[in-house]
């Protein structure tokens, strides 16, 4: 409370001596007017440190917090004796910097200078190490507040040490300090451990403390509300999503964009478009304006029921509000007319995005490629490629494997390969996923030799097999009628630390069966279900196809 009366009392008493400063450049001129005494001291007199201070938290406020420090330095050099606000506000630069380091010798300066740390300087450091996710040197500095007499932690203190417990998962000792706060308690440090408990799914314990903030007449707030009813639409709970809400208002507590944003956002998810528009209906009534953010919530929920004409309606109606349309927006409508296959619409909206003056990022150009890819569209495909290039977005291995898969499942083999080589002028370097998708295209192709040479090729690049490159190299050799190889490879798979899953042995059994080696499939699908695994659609119709007809195998008779 000090140090408010404080920044009060500097507030009124300077409030005229200093021009509201613009910039950066425009602050460093005032304050070093101020230093020479051109400004407003007399010359030969030192300038007042709570006027340079004044400088000083104007370029704090616009984030500059580089430029505070080099001041602050200044002032020293200058022999300006500092006072509180201004170490407390070095301390707090350093913090937001992430400079810890630096912290420890401004508190060296309160004792050089004969000033003694407040709860303000305590709680600005206890910030920086939660900010920086240094959890035990805040408690460190909480615990030794608590051991000396000169500064007791206040409901600062503890909020924002219950902030960074929360923030590193320690929901229980969040607990432990809101008992120790008694009747310092207060919304935000019941409402802080309440959305900890929402985000980590754990709705039992968010509500039982929430009861028990009710009945200790602690009123919640907007915030709180939000936590619980993100919590409950996490898990699908709509019912209780909608009491909250009308909890909330038999309250007078006005629910804000964010309340509406997250419940449009999950009645869309689960394909409730209709509850989503009676929502922002709602809230329009309500007097809250929706944004983008709600907008492109409900956007999404008519993409994923298919209802790109709705979506776009609601796209239409974002610009004849003058809502500001963003990047996200419009991939999402470009995600939905590619799923539906409307390349034609999803180009239409990237030309859009320039009349719009919108930079199409990675995910623009990524979903649009493979759109096209998805399509046959070959060419315009690689067209969108290069354009994506020419616009400075340099393509990723996101964007790699969807070219990879769109050449190989249009069978152009011979290009997929080349685009590996292409990856070096983006430094990038294949990695299992991407091989394993070329490995799949080749085998598909009927290039089984090509195919081999990659796989046998990939620890030679420091890359190891996984379950899915194994399992699809084996569907290649048994497809190519290569039994042998494909079980000699999948007994090794267990020697290289990469044991077969229910996929592989499926994949190899159906192999046999196939190449009519009846029992050594049977023999498969016993130790695979003695390993725990279940046969998959395939295999069973594959069996069943086989016990239907007039002569059945003897392995089939013995198993089955």
């Amino acid at each position: 409370m000090m140090h408010r009366c404080y920044f009060r009392c500097f507030s009124s008493s300077v409030g005229s001596a200093v021009p509201k400063i613009k910039d950066v450049e425009h602050g460093y001129k005032v304050f070093d007017q101020m230093l020479q005494g051109v400004l407003t001291v007399p010359s030969g007199r030192l300038p007042p440190v709570v006027r340079l201070t004044q400088v000083m938290s104007h370029l704090m406020r616009l984030k500059h917090y580089s430029a505070v420090i080099t001041m602050s330095r200044r002032m020293l050099l200058s022999g300006i004796r500092p006072d509180t606000y201004t170490l407390n506000m070095m301390i707090n630069c350093f913090c937001r910097l992430n400079r810890m380091e630096f912290t420890m010798s401004v508190v060296g300066h309160f004792v050089k200078s004969g000033l003694q740390p407040d709860v303000t300087t305590y709680n600005t450091l206890i910030n920086g190490f939660v900010l920086t996710n240094r959890i035990p040197e805040a408690v460190s500095i909480f615990n030794n507040m608590l051991k000396g007499s000169h500064c007791v932690p206040d409901v600062v203190t503890y909020n924002t040490l219950i902030k960074g417990l929360c923030r590193s998962g320690e929901n229980n000792a969040a607990v432990q300090l809101l008992r120790k706060m008694g009747e310092r308690a207060d919304t935000v440090s019941y409402s802080t451990i309440i959305d900890s408990f929402c985000k980590n799914f754990l709705l039992d314990h968010a509500h039982n403390l929430f009861s028990e903030m009710i009945s200790r007449g602690i009123v919640p707030n907007v915030v709180t509300y939000n936590s619980l009813v993100q919590g409950v639409c996490s898990i699908g709970q709509w019912d209780e999503a909608e009491r909250l809400l009308k909890e909330m208002l038999s309250m007078n507590i006005c629910p804000d964009i964010v309340t509406y944003s997250v419940l449009i956002d999950g009645f869309c998810k689960e394909g409730r478009v209709v509850c989503a528009k009676d929502v922002v209906e709602m809230m329009i009534k309500k007097g809250t304006e929706p944004d983008v953010i709600t907008y492109s919530s409900l956007m999404d929920g008519y993409c994923l029921r298919g209802e790109m004409e709705e979506a776009r309606k609601v796209f239409d109606l974002m610009l004849r509000k003058g809502i500001m349309v963003n990047v996200h927006a419009c991939n999402i409508l470009i995600n939905g007319y590619c799923k539906h296959k409307n390349v034609y619409q999803a180009k239409l909206v990237l030309d859009e995005m320039v009349h719009l003056k919108l930079v199409p990022d990675k995910v623009t150009f990524n979903t649009l490629i493979d759109g096209f890819y998805k399509a046959g569209r070959m060419q315009e495909a690689g067209e969108l490629f290069s354009e994506m290039v020419s616009c400075g977005q340099h393509p990723d291995e996101k964007t790699f494997a969807i070219v990879f898969d769109g050449l190989c499942n249009n069978n152009q083999l011979a290009s997929a390969v080349d685009v590996l080589r292409d990856m070096e002028k983006y430094k990038l370097q294949p990695d299992i996923v991407l091989y394993t998708v070329i490995i799949e295209g080749l085998c598909k192709g009927g290039k089984l030799e090509s195919a081999i040479d990659i796989f046998t090729n990939l620890s030679s690049k420091g890359l190891q097999p996984n379950v899915w490159a194994y399992s699809v190299m084996i569907d290649g050799l048994c497809n190519g009628g290569l039994l042998l190889e494909a079980e000699k490879l999948f007994r090794e798979m267990g020697t290289k630390g990469c044991p077969p899953n229910g996929c592989t042995y499926n994949t190899l059994i159906r192999g046999f069966i196939k190449n009519n080696d009846i029992s050594k499939g049977v023999g498969l699908i016993e130790e695979m279900t003695e390993m725990g695994f279940p046969a998959d659609a395939s295999t069973t119709e594959l069996v069943i196809n086989l016990l239907s007809e007039e002569k059945v195998h003897p392995a089939l008779l013995s198993f089955f």
